[in-house]
């Protein structure tokens, strides 16, 4: 054979091999439903936008990830607030953000440039409208046991114990 016969076979090759796998990932998925996106928030419009620009002034983006779709190269070092408001209340997220030690509420294992500063020189008002704000984040029942185990993750930098994991 000569060499441009082989690139042509080679080449067809690659090819049959990459549409079989397609076919075969596609077969694998073919049976679920897709349930869309788990995140959504019952904020209204004015708790959205004065929510959000608390979260843009006081840099929440430089350790946290909201309303993203994940990345598995990049990694913010704290959890994800994505759902966040289903695993907390309205009045744990004030008394946490009015905290002089936040860290007394809610230990972690993060480095200390990465553990979750006190706002409890902000403003009551915004303390609060922080805290509504953070409890409307929320994520369908569907995704809550897999926020759980994410947020537990990254926490503790263990596994999520098996006994509460989905089956």
């Amino acid at each position: 054979m000569r060499r441009g016969e082989v690139l042509i076979l080679a080449t067809i090759g690659v090819v049959v091999a990459g549409i079989m796998a397609r076919n075969a990932i596609n077969l694998h998925y073919a049976g679920r439903q897709d349930r869309g996106i788990p995140f959504y928030t019952t904020a209204n419009r004015e708790l959205a936008q004065a929510g959000g620009d608390l979260y843009r002034d006081n840099h929440c983006r430089q350790c946290h990830s909201l309303w993203t779709v994940k990345n598995p190269f990049e990694s913010v070092p704290a959890p994800a607030l994505d759902g966040i408001g289903s695993l907390r209340t309205e009045e744990w997220f004030y008394q946490y953000f009015s905290s002089p030690d936040p860290q007394s509420i809610l230990p972690s294992r993060l480095k200390a440039e990465y553990r979750m500063p006190s706002f409890a020189t902000l403003p009551q008002n915004e303390r609060r409208t922080l805290a509504k704000y953070m409890a409307s984040l929320k994520v369908k029942d569907w995704f809550l046991e897999g926020a759980r185990a994410a947020e537990y993750e990254k926490l503790t930098g263990k596994a999520y114990p098996a006994a509460h994991a989905e089956n």
